[in-house]
C-alpha cells in the first residue's frame, strides 16, 4: 500500500513551494516601486476601489485588522494612503489612496505581464490554475 504521506502527494507544500516561488518573483519587481507584497495586495484594492473600510479590506484580503493596522499604519507613513474614521460610523476607519499611491499605479501597470515573463506556463494554463485556484478559495468566479 502506498503511503499519502509522501511530500510529492502533499497538495499544501505544492501550493506553499508555489507562492515562495511567486512571492520571490514580485519581491524583485515591487522593489523597484517601493513596496512589500502584502503592501501591494492592499493597493491593488483600493486601485480598484478607493476608499475602503478596513474591515472590508480584512475581508477581501482575508486579514484581520491586528495584521493590516501595522501595514497600514507603515503605507500611511510613506505617504501610499490615508486613514480616517468613517462620518457614518465613527467606530470604523476608512483608508484612501494619496496622490502619490495613485501615481504607483502606472508604475506597477508592467509588474503582472513582467511576473509571467517568468513563469513557465501559458495564457491558457494560467487562467485554468486561476479558476482551479478560486475553486479551492471557496469563492464565486
Amino acid at each position: 500500500m502506498e503511503s499519502n504521506l509522501k511530500l510529492e502527494k502533499q497538495l499544501c507544500f505544492k501550493i506553499y513551494s508555489a507562492e515562495r516561488r511567486i512571492t520571490k518573483l514580485y519581491r524583485g519587481l515591487l522593489d523597484e516601486i517601493g513596496v512589500t507584497y502584502p503592501q501591494y495586495l492592499v493597493l491593488l484594492v483600493l486601485w480598484e476601489k478607493d476608499s475602503i473600510s478596513v474591515k472590508e479590506l480584512g475581508e477581501k484580503l482575508f486579514l484581520d485588522s491586528g495584521t493590516l493596522t501595522p501595514m497600514l499604519k507603515r503605507m500611511e507613513a510613506n505617504q501610499l494612503l490615508t486613514r480616517s474614521r468613517s462620518k457614518e460610523d465613527e467606530r470604523s476607519v476608512v483608508i484612501a489612496l494619496t496622490s502619490r499611491g495613485k501615481e504607483l499605479y502606472k508604475k506597477a501597470e508592467c509588474i503582472p505581464t513582467r511576473l509571467l515573463e517568468n513563469i513557465s506556463m501559458d495564457e491558457e494554463e494560467l487562467m485554468a490554475l486561476n479558476n482551479l485556484l478560486t475553486i479551492l478559495m471557496g469563492k464565486q468566479k
